[in-house]
């Protein structure tokens, strides 16, 4: 593209919402950017860079025309028929489809006539003039500003006091600079100019003129003591917090969502050491770091053992020479918070975890499903049942008083305060009120994991009462239709069943999983929830098949052993391993082929399919052979299949590939003698069995 320069536009406004800035400022940038694109004022290869602080939102576009370059247009017209009459000339419906396209009778003799299916048309060749950076800009802002993932509007009046616009913030300022020249556009009532301002109080100038589209960054950061790259910015704290944590030889807590956060909230960070009173440190650092970072912003420094300290770092949006005040203002501000921390633990301590537990009866869980109270009760229940599986009577007692005492945290003021702490706080209290450490680790855990990549449960009885309670969860909401729907998925029933799936898994429980499934609606009142089991264990497997090909799987590798429905489902990584082996073997593609091929026949096959093989019926040297051959290999498969050793299960099949070569191509399975039929029909029926005990081998065909 000839006769290009870069571009620059940037929308100035009051301050943006910080946890939605680094999202706006993506949008805008790229929206903008698509939009010339699309009309040709940038070609593909021009390179878009965002900028986003809290008061503006810009793009910077290189090599952007003036002008977009004519481009041919061919209009499909009408049938010739319709088009002219008997005589040739231009019929009524001819000369008001070119009306409507802009063109009038003049335009007639340029048509031309061209083949259209079994008939002839007439097209119009025309240019259309390219669209100027003026006209184009002016759409794509609109569009942009109009397509952005703002998360709660606002109108506000404009200067004349009678418009009013709606946007994320009140905007006060547009820049449009294509090289040197302002591109004279219009948003939000406000006339683009290459006037922009810099930081409230430190800027150099109230008002920074741009020389150039390519200055922006530069002035901003010179003139405006900006930083105006959201990426840059946040570089430029890491790296601050980072030097100021070495400097005491600690570490700066690790949260990328606070990193975001506060890189939206200042221009140009920084970074102090700030501390508060000890004796705070006496209650649980979780609560001290959590108020810390949810109310304040602040980073709490922690020493190489992961423990909390006195010290943290703040990050401020002024610079002054002596931080003294600044320093001394944020630790009078922390100091209330940690105090509110001190006085709910010292309180909750007061009255034990048991004393509590009469009081969910009175806190609604949900409308069907009754209090947390009865929820109580049910996972005490689902609880007994999974212990009574995996362990003896220590266990199912340790499980059974965590499930009790689990939930009653929800009534201490800490929780009440932090709703995040549940489960943290319950294993601090429960540890205070002398409960063994197995319970106390069990009422800690029962919520893990999370999140994807959290943590799983630590001990025996934590794995017992957290997978009590996500069954409780699943079996409940399934039970009373409240399943998810597209991306909906208000009670979170994909991360429950992605945490049942990993506690199976990961820690290799061998728990069949329709039977914990019939336990979890077994807890339930008679009649309250639908007999869905069937669908949820359906839902789980469905998770378990994403998780899987997340992991690396290929779809044929995961459909051909979950299609087989597993139900111990810390065996199927095994399974997956072995079918990976498998299809590896030279024998792998012919077996596969084969087996959808038996599969076909035995789905077609009319009347019942005989259990038993009468040997007296094998007529065919290549049906005896096949029979001889499954004879010899289905023992030792099995047996393998019997020891977990799945990929010698497997590996013992490929023997089976000549004769069931031979077989299918020597023998009419569908004979016209109904014992013959039926015979065969029977050994087919064996080899399917003896083949897909591990997986479907089918799903493995090409």
């Amino acid at each position: 593209m000839s006769d290009t320069k870069n571009l620059l536009v940037e929308l100035f406004v009051e301050e943006l919402p910080p946890k939605a800035l680094k999202k706006l400022g993506e949008a805008f940038a790229t929206l903008l950017a698509d939009g010339l694109k699309a009309q040709g004022l940038a070609g593909a290869g021009a390179v878009a860079t965002a900028y986003a602080s809290p008061r503006r939102l810009a793009l910077h576009l290189t090599d952007v025309a003036a002008r977009a370059a004519d481009r041919a247009q061919v209009f499909k017209l009408m049938p010739v028929a319709v088009a002219l009459d008997a005589h040739g000339q231009p019929t009524p419906a001819l000369l008001k489809k070119l009306s409507a396209l802009g063109f009038d009778a003049s335009a007639v003799p340029r048509l031309r006539r061209a083949p259209d299916g079994k008939a002839e048309a007439l097209f119009l060749d025309s240019t259309a003039n390219g669209v100027t950076l003026a006209e184009g800009l002016q759409k794509a802002l609109a569009e942009a500003i109009a397509r952005l993932p703002i998360p709660k509007v606002m109108q506000y009046q404009l200067a004349d006091g009678w418009s009013s616009v709606n946007f994320v913030r009140p905007a006060h300022g547009l820049v449009a600079l294509r090289g040197t020249a302002v591109v004279p556009v219009s948003a939000l009532g406000l006339q683009a100019g290459r006037v922009t301002r810099g930081h409230r109080f430190e800027a150099a100038t109230p008002a920074i003129s741009l020389r150039d589209a390519d200055s922006y960054a530069e002035q901003l950061r010179e003139e405006g003591a900006v930083i105006a790259g959201f990426e840059a910015r946040r570089a430029e704290l890491l790296r601050q917090l980072t030097a100021a944590a070495a400097r005491e030889g600690l570490k700066a807590i690790d949260d990328e969502a606070l990193l975001d956060e506060v890189t939206a909230l200042v221009e140009r960070p920084n970074v102090l050491l700030c501390r508060f009173e000890p004796e705070f440190l006496a209650v649980p650092q979780e609560c001290l770091i959590l108020t810390m970072k949810a109310n304040q912003k602040y980073f709490p420094l922690l020493d190489a053992a992961g423990r909390l300290t006195e010290r943290f770092l703040v990050v401020s949006n002024i610079s002054p020479a002596d931080p003294a005040r600044v320093i001394q203002g944020n630790e009078r501000v922390v100091r209330p918070r940690l105090a509110d921390a001190k006085f709910f633990f010292d309180q909750d301590r007061k009255k034990t975890l048991a004393a509590r537990v009469a009081g969910l009866d009175k806190v609604v869980y949900h409308g069907k499903l009754g209090t947390q109270g009865e929820r109580v009760t049910r996972v005490r229940a689902i609880a007994a049942a999974i212990a009574a599986r995996l362990g003896g009577a220590e266990l199912a007692a340790q499980a059974d008083r965590a499930a009790l005492l689990a939930k009653a945290d929800l009534l201490t003021d800490m929780v009440g305060e932090f709703p995040e702490l549940q489960g943290i706080m319950g294993g601090y209290y429960a540890r205070h009120d002398g409960e063994p450490e197995a319970v106390a680790l069990a009422v800690e855990d029962h919520y893990k994991p999370r999140f994807a990549g959290d943590a799983l449960p630590r001990g025996e009885a934590g794995l017992v009462a957290a997978l009590a309670d996500k069954l409780e969860t699943l079996a409940g909401l399934f039970g009373i239709g409240q399943l998810p729907t597209g991306d909906k998925d208000p009670f979170a029933l994909r991360r429950h069943a992605l945490g049942v799936i990993r506690m199976l898994v990961e820690r290799a429980l061998a728990l069949p999983v329709p039977a914990l499934i019939d336990a979890a609606y077994a807890a339930f009142p008679a009649g309250l929830l639908a007999p869905n089991q069937a669908e949820l264990l359906r839902f789980l497997l469905d998770r378990f098949g994403g998780a899987l090909r997340e992991q690396g799987y290929s779809a044929a590798e995961v459909e051909a052993v979950l299609s087989n429905q597993p139900t111990a489902f810390d065996r199927v990584p095994r399974q997956l391993a072995a079918v990976r082996t498998f299809a590896a073997l030279p024998e792998a593609p012919a077996l596969a082929s084969a087996n959808k091929r038996v599969a076909n026949i035995l789905k077609k096959a009319e009347g019942e399919v005989p259990a038993a093989v009468d040997a007296a019926l094998l007529r065919e040297p290549a049906e005896q052979a096949l029979a001889a051959a499954l004879a010899a290999v289905a023992p030792p498969a099995d047996a393998a299949f019997a020891a977990g050793d799945y990929s010698a299960s497997l590996q013992a099949l490929a023997a089976l590939k000549a004769p069931v070569d031979a077989f299918f191509d020597a023998v009419m399975v569908n004979a016209e003698d109904p014992a013959l039929r039926r015979n065969r029909l029977a050994l087919l029926a064996q080899l399917h069995r003896a083949m897909n005990r591990v997986a479907d081998l089918s799903r493995l065909a090409a």
